[in-house]
């Protein structure tokens, strides 16, 4: 019965893959066509695992969560984590976002929400799946620091916003969490509800480098 069941598991998880849509799915010719490669491109990164967390540093759930996780960051900006898959975003001083890749999600096998529910036990704090809630747009190129500039109050410059920083912010009014991943690679989390305003927002504020230069 067992050696039936796992290609019938299999079966529906592939079905309900092919049945979903993400919030900005619509926009992917849009967010093709108004990139300029090496100067601003923009994606959405749909459907990755991620998790609310509430717990006091320095309690035992917190220990025991951190063990899950890799660790949680100390401060407002601060992102850690067990490796490159799986990270953890300082929300406030008891507030974290996991981020994991699909595979992480207990709908296609993962454990991860699971296990940081295990970790948290009966003690105070909260375990939330907030993996339909939000989505992922990766904006990189040279001119994505600029692009981003446009609606954005926080000091971007290399000095302030370092790679490996993580801030909760507005883009075009749109409330985000801003991740900097690398030198020119920003990660952008808005709610799905507000991914289609910010996704045309975002290829609006590209345009000018989508257009040739006038002589």
């Amino acid at each position: 019965m067992a050696e039936t069941a796992a290609p019938a598991e299999a079966a529906q998880v592939n079905g309900l893959r092919a049945a979903r849509r993400s919030p900005a799915s619509h926009l992917t010719e849009a967010f093709a066509a108004g990139s300029v490669p090496g100067t601003a491109t923009l994606r959405e990164i749909p459907y990755q695992t991620m998790v609310g967390i509430r717990v006091e540093r320095g309690s035992d759930a917190a220990t025991r969560v951190a063990s899950v996780t890799g660790g949680l960051p100390a401060s407002s900006g601060d992102v850690s984590g067990s490796d490159a898959a799986v990270s953890v975003l300082w929300l406030g001083p008891a507030e974290f976002m996991v981020v994991a890749p699909e595979e992480s999600h207990g709908s296609v096998g993962g454990s991860l929400i699971s296990d940081l529910t295990a970790a948290l036990g009966s003690d105070e704090g909260q375990v939330v799946d907030l993996s339909a809630n939000r989505t992922t747009f990766e904006l990189t190129g040279s001119r994505a620091q600029a692009v981003l500039e446009k609606s954005c109050s926080l000091d971007l410059h290399p000095r302030v916003f370092k790679a490996g920083t993580a801030l909760a912010t507005e883009i075009g009014h749109i409330p985000v969490v801003l991740w900097k991943t690398a030198d020119e690679t920003f990660r952008l989390f808005p709610r799905a509800s507000f991914a289609d305003f910010l996704g045309r927002w975002l290829v609006d504020s590209m345009r000018e480098y989508a257009s040739p230069e006038v002589p």
